[in-house]
């Protein structure tokens, strides 16, 4: 009696997660390129080129990947009140936004500043 409602959620879930998962891939190559060029040259005014730091904070993978995809995103939008972090969202879209977060959890080359003892 329950089975064709429990089909239907393990469906609309497997869904969901298929569509996160793809987000990455929805955005063309010209534009990632253009965002990886942004995150490094922009960003990287604050951030440090190498994401090594500056007057923002380093942003190295192991620190990213402690955020979800969202909280990134939302902070590359709005920026951070009180700080020197500008939010983004007059320039680049939410869809934009959640690619250079997820870049910056999975691709990102700067994968941590501890070094090996």
């Amino acid at each position: 009696m329950y089975q064709p409602a429990l089909f239907l959620l393990i469906g609309l879930l497997f869904s969901a997660t298929a569509m996160a998962e793809s987000h990455e891939d929805a955005l063309d190559p010209q534009r990632q390129a253009e965002l990886e060029t942004l995150l490094y040259q922009d960003c990287g005014s604050c951030h440090g080129m190498t994401l090594r730091g500056g007057l923002g904070p380093a942003l190295p993978r192991d620190r990213m990947e402690g955020f979800t995809v969202e909280a990134l995103a939302h902070i590359i939008l709005h920026g951070i009140p009180g700080s020197a972090m500008p939010g983004w969202k007059a320039l680049i879209s939410e869809e934009d936004a959640r690619w250079i977060a997820d870049h910056l959890r999975k691709d990102n080359p700067l994968e941590t500043l501890n070094t090996p003892d």
